[in-house]
């Protein structure tokens, strides 16, 4: 590739190396906030400055559209794109999602937002090829300035509240879009209780990614095995100290989805299916986490021999997105307790 050719921009060096000072930013060059940008931004979706989404915590400061706008700028959104990062922002806010022990846990949680209904198209959100990686502007800048803002204004700050050992990738961005055109499904939002004309994101406490290759199952038992054992994981299931906690994820590409579908499975019968194979035995795993998994279940008056993923089938979410080729994603949900959350996207008319 050629250099870049243009004059260099060494006011623009100072200004990131400002921001960078503030502790405002992610570690990666941001838009400059300027009153300008941000005033324009709300005023193309006509919202007032002062409205008041939700209460964040770690530290519960009110997180207003300004607040908001603000972080969306730095992120690199677009106007149109400020109502599905305040969905995103009042959703994390909610007590079942648990946004105090997922932002200050030394685990690796992070939301993960998931965007259904004509939003997604209408500011060209990437439902398919990866969805989930680099290349569109929407996905990315989306979930980045729900970060920013979950660090800007809820002070989950790296060292300080917020006290991941690790961390992951996916606290910079984690966004993508159902691929709702190709799944042979009801969409996401739909299952949880939305008109499918209506735009909504729903927020996931994820702890990361696994990929699940599967090119050679042509059945759905062979392929809800594959699910199944890909999930069967001591380190996120064991350490958790839960029998089947959390609402773990499977992003299903659609030629998996269409196996499935292709012998008559509903969304509900696909993920009875894999429920049923992803049993870990306890001896499995290490003495120490045995022992603290029966004295658990012996609190509760249950048998502790074996762990299961979820507390029901229902508890699964399956969401279909990606393009073409047999490769899945599970992904796993925080040890603690969290369960995903949605939220209608404010119906706002934002000029570009």
């Amino acid at each position: 590739m050629d250099l870049w050719r243009g004059s260099p921009d060494i006011a623009s060096e100072q200004t990131q190396d400002g921001l960078a000072a503030t502790g405002l930013t992610d570690g990666l060059p941001v838009v400059p906030p300027t009153a300008e940008r941000v005033a324009r931004m709300l005023h193309a979706c006509g919202l007032e400055p002062g409205g008041v989404i939700a209460v964040l915590p770690p530290c519960y400061n009110p997180a207003t559209w300004q607040d908001v706008a603000i972080n969306a700028v730095m992120a690199g959104c677009r106007a149109e794109y400020l109502p599905v990062v305040g969905a995103a922002v009042a959703a994390i806010a909610a007590d079942e999602f648990n946004l105090l022990g997922i932002a200050t846990t030394t685990g690796s949680a992070t939301p993960l937002v998931i965007v259904n209904g004509p939003i997604a198209r209408e500011i060209g959100m990437n439902a398919q090829a990866n969805a989930l990686g680099q290349g569109n502007r929407a996905n990315a800048t989306i979930g980045r300035a729900l970060h920013l803002a979950l660090q800007n204004i809820g002070d989950a700050k790296p060292g300080e509240n917020d006290m991941a050992t690790l961390g992951q990738p996916g606290k910079y961005t984690f966004c993508c879009a159902e691929n709702e055109a190709e799944s042979p499904w009801p969409p996401l939002h739909v299952e949880r209780g939305f008109a499918a004309s209506e735009s909504v994101v729903t927020v996931v406490g994820a702890s990361g990614t696994i990929e699940v290759v599967d090119s050679e199952s042509q059945t759905a038992v062979d392929l809800a095995q594959t699910f199944a054992q890909s999930m069967l994981i001591a380190g996120t299931i064991g350490s958790a100290g839960l029998f089947g906690g959390g609402q773990p994820l499977i992003i299903m590409p659609p030629e998996h989805a269409m196996v499935f579908h292709d012998e008559g499975y509903t969304k509900e019968q696909t993920k009875a299916a894999i429920y049923e194979r992803a049993v870990l035995e306890i001896e499995r795993l290490s003495a120490p986490i045995r022992k603290r998994l029966r004295d658990y279940a012996a609190a509760d008056g249950i048998a502790g021999d074996l762990v299961r993923v979820a507390i029901s089938p229902q508890d699964l979410m399956i969401v279909v997105a990606g393009g073409v080729g047999r490769k899945a994603m599970y992904v796993p949900t925080w040890g603690g307790i969290t369960c995903a959350v949605s939220r209608a996207v404010p119906a706002q008319q934002c000029q570009r």
